[in-house]
C-alpha cells in the first residue's frame, strides 16, 4: 500500500482568551487541541477521523491541509512535507462547512477564479465545469448570486469548486454535517466515486453511520489523543455485535468519560 497521507507526532496548542476560558470551564490558557497524533491514509483509500466535537478532528485536518502550522510532528502529503505548502495545496483539495465563498459572486466566477488560480486552461476549465456542474445540479444556478442559493447548493458548488483541479488527495471536514438528507446522499456517493477512480480521501466526522458507509480505515480520538487506528473491519471484530457505536463509547469510558 502506498502511502497517501503520512501524520507523526503531530501536536497543536492554542492559546485561550479570557472569555474563551470561561466558556470552555477551562483553568489553562493552554488548549491542546492534538496530541501526539500518529496515523497513516492510503492511496485509493476512505480514511475516516471519527470523534466528537472538539476531539481535534478539524485542527489535524487544517495542519494537513496548511492552513495552521503544527507546533511539533511532521505531516507528509503525497511525498512532499507540508513546510513546502505551494506544492501540497496542488495536490489536495480541502473542503469544510465553515468555507465561505463570497455571497456577491455566482459560481461560474468562483470556478473561473480557483481555475486560473490553479493556472488551469480555459477548455479543461470548461471540462471540468460541464462534469462538475452537472453532477451537482449547479447548471441552472450557475448565474446566481451565490447568496441566494440554499445552504446544500451552496456546499454543492463549494465542492465543485474545491475539486477544480482534479486533485488525487481529498480532505473533508464533517461532509454531511448541516446538509438534507438528498444533498448528503450527493455527497456521500460522489466520495465512493471518486474512490473508485483511485482518489484517497481522508474525512473527519462524529457520524458512525458515514463511517461505517464511506471508511476501509478509521481513526478514533478523544481529546487529541489517537485511541485505536485500523481497518473498518478489524475495528467492528471488537464488539460482539460489530457494532461501532458502541467499541466508539468503550474507548471513550477508557478514557475516564461519562455519558
Amino acid at each position: 500500500m502506498i502511502e497517501a497521507i503520512t501524520v507523526s507526532n503531530l501536536s497543536k496548542t492554542f492559546t485561550l482568551s479570557k472569555k474563551q476560558m470561561q466558556l470552555d470551564n477551562a483553568k489553562s490558557k493552554v488548549k491542546v487541541a492534538v496530541d501526539n497524533l500518529d496515523f497513516v491514509a492510503y492511496k485509493g483509500e476512505i480514511f475516516g477521523l471519527l470523534g466528537p466535537n472538539g476531539a481535534g478532528k478539524t485542527t489535524t485536518l487544517r495542519c494537513i491541509a496548511t492552513l495552521i502550522k503544527p507546533d511539533r510532528g511532521k505531516i507528509v502529503v503525497d511525498g512532499i512535507d507540508i513546510k513546502n505548502e505551494v506544492e501540497v495545496k496542488k495536490r489536495i483539495a480541502f473542503l469544510t462547512n465553515e468555507l465561505k465563498l463570497e455571497d456577491q459572486f455566482t459560481p461560474n466566477y468562483m470556478f473561473e477564479y480557483f481555475s486560473r488560480f490553479h493556472e488551469i486552461d480555459e477548455e479543461t476549465m470548461k471540462k471540468r465545469r460541464e462534469e462538475l456542474f452537472s453532477r451537482f445540479g449547479v447548471n441552472k444556478f450557475a448565474e446566481v448570486k451565490i447568496g441566494e442559493l440554499s445552504t446544500g447548493m451552496k456546499q454543492k458548488v463549494s465542492l465543485a469548486v474545491s475539486l477544480v483541479h482534479d486533485p488525487d488527495i481529498i480532505i473533508f471536514d464533517e461532509p454531511t454535517t448541516g446538509l438534507d438528507v438528498i444533498t448528503a446522499k450527493t455527497v456521500t456517493d460522489y466520495l465512493l466515486e471518486l474512490k473508485a477512480k483511485g482518489k484517497s480521501i481522508i474525512i473527519s466526522t462524529h457520524i458512525m453511520s458515514l463511517v461505517t458507509k464511506l471508511c476501509d480505515r478509521v481513526g478514533i480520538i478523544f481529546d487529541g489523543k489517537m485511541k485505536i487506528c485500523d481497518s473498518l473491519d478489524n475495528i467492528l471484530a471488537l464488539s460482539e455485535n460489530r457494532d461501532l457505536e458502541e467499541v466508539f463509547f468503550d474507548l471513550y469510558a477508557e478514557t475516564g468519560g461519562k455519558l
